[in-house]
């Protein structure tokens, strides 16, 4: 069955969950927290970049680095030394994440922001006016924060030349993009249309539930053909359901089962992100 049945749902779903009341403990919280829009794509990497596990531990980890980064996350991040900022970071841990691996992506963001003066305009380095997808600019600014010592944040970033769904790097650009009550939209220079879902657990149940991929794993072609489903019911902005069913995945509403029969509630965690 095709995902147009269930438009009019869709719709119901953003207008019920897609407002600031349902945000916490989301870490686009974090985002909106600032108003200065390096410090926004600053939060924004870490945020994303930690956004896996259980809900509350990544909202205490994602604050603990930002306590350490102080109130102006980029101005901080701008002027501190390398070897102080690996010393401040040297106790972090976040699952397979530790303090070295953060303190390079964060000196790896440092590098980009100087040379292009913000993390967009070195993602529209790579992003053509012809490019159906997001997929270029996120490849280009990729490889930027990773050249260098910044290759050692690991999994915190993730290589979209791999195949990999790059569902915490499609979060960001969400956040960045996007505008309305949950997404702060701080980039104005990258069409919605081109977005990507953010391919989780959670998506790729209610994918496969809902007949709009076969595949078994959770990775990009799975995640662009849930887009292309999207597409056909909101073509300027295939990721505007994403932020409402990710609230209804975790929590388990009750729209589920109108939503997607076959999805398996027994099985949806609700305290992951």
């Amino acid at each position: 069955m095709p995902l147009t049945v269930h438009a009019e749902l869709l719709e119901d779903l953003y207008a019920k969950y897609n407002r600031p009341a349902h945000i916490h403990p989301d870490p686009v919280g974090f985002v909106r927290l600032y108003s200065d829009p390096r410090d926004r794509e600053v939060v924004g990497m870490v945020a994303s970049s930690l956004a896996y596990g259980r809900v509350g531990q990544i909202h205490k980890s994602v604050a603990d680095v930002l306590e350490r980064l102080g109130p102006r996350p980029w101005r901080h991040l701008r002027d501190v030394r390398d070897a102080a900022m690996e010393r401040q970071l040297a106790d972090f841990r976040h699952r397979f994440a530790d303090g070295p691996a953060v303190a390079a992506l964060l000196l790896g963001l440092r590098r980009v922001m100087r040379r292009f003066g913000s993390l967009e305009k070195c993602f529209l380095g790579g992003l053509g006016a012809r490019d159906e997808t997001v997929l270029p600019g996120l490849s280009a600014m990729v490889s930027e924060i990773r050249s260098g010592p910044a290759d050692r944040c690991g999994h915190l970033l993730a290589d979209p030349s791999r195949g990999s769904a790059c569902k915490r790097l499609n979060l960001f650009l969400r956040w960045m993009v996007r505008q309305d009550d949950v997404d702060p939209g701080v980039w104005r220079s990258v069409p919605p249309a081109k977005l990507l879902v953010p391919m989780d657990t959670h998506m790729h149940r209610l994918a496969r539930a809902a007949g709009v991929t076969k595949r078994a794993a959770a990775d990009m072609r799975s995640a662009l053909e849930m887009t292309d489903a999207f597409r056909q019911i909101s073509p300027d902005d295939p990721v505007k359901y994403d932020f409402a069913l990710t609230r209804l995945a975790i929590t388990g509403g009750e729209e589920l089962g109108e939503l997607f029969g076959r999805v398996d509630r027994r099985k949806a965690p609700r305290d992951k992100a």
